[in-house]
């Protein structure tokens, strides 16, 4: 039995990466800090919910123990991020918004992953852990730096991660996305509308969480078997410099 933990599961990208994760026949142990309300798009699938904070050493330990109960873990797709809750200028920016947005993104995302890839280790038998960055990594957006520095750290975690584990036959590998419909970029539609609609974006459209999932599912099945510490961007061609 392959058991895959998700964080973030809730959301767009989550979501959709523990469905086709459910869907190739992996039993799912999803996280996120709200309380699941509707889990019907579940329903027949091999999905087990678990509410906690990413930031939370307690949930964290919480969550591999349930994954873990299940059988042997050979997945963890981290995909758990949070944005400033108010955009500030880098001038203006608050400790109390950095610790909030690195706790989650960066902190919980380093010893969680810590966590999984012990437990991996003792099993002997490989894995695969994918964490989902962003374009923000390399891409400055002076109003939201403290998400920006956040993800340039999950970037450095993939690498470190990568190095050490690749002779334990566990691949770490990350995928930064672009622009994506999710709950996290609603509040921000109508500029980026218009940021795609004047040529930011080659492929002329939104990204979806479908288009990040399958990304997901093959670098956890072996399809890219010999690939570790690799950055997959998914931006529909927007990281492209032209003239």
């Amino acid at each position: 039995m392959n058991i895959a933990i998700v964080t973030g599961v809730l959301g767009g990208i989550g979501k959709e990466s523990a469905l086709q994760l459910c869907k190739k026949g992996y039993t799912v142990v999803g996280m996120d800090v709200v309380d699941a309300t509707d889990l019907s798009d579940f329903d027949g699938l091999d999905f087990t919910y678990i509410r906690g904070d990413l930031a939370n050493a307690v949930s964290r330990a919480a969550l591999v123990d349930t994954a873990a109960a299940k059988g042997e873990i050979s997945v963890l797709v981290n995909v758990a991020g949070v944005a400033p809750k108010v955009r500030r200028d880098i001038l203006e920016m608050t400790e109390e918004s950095y610790d909030f947005v690195m706790g989650i993104n960066t902190k919980g995302t380093l010893f969680l992953t810590q966590l999984v890839a012990n437990r991996m280790i003792q099993q002997g038998k490989g894995g695969s852990i994918v964490n989902i960055s962003s374009c923000s990594a390399y891409t400055s957006s002076t109003s939201r730096g403290e998400y920006c520095i956040s993800k340039a750290g999950v970037s450095m975690i993939t690498k470190l991660f990568a190095d050490r584990l690749a002779s334990e036959g566990i691949t770490v590998n990350e995928i930064c996305p672009g622009i994506i419909a999710t709950g996290m970029t609603a509040a921000v539609k109508e500029k980026y509308d218009n940021l795609i609609a004047g040529g930011l974006v080659p492929l002329g459209r939104w990204g979806q969480p479908d288009d990040v999932a399958r990304a997901v599912v093959a670098l956890c099945d072996g399809t890219f078997g010999y690939t570790t510490g690799q950055s997959f961007i998914l931006d529909g061609g927007m990281h492209i410099r032209k003239l």
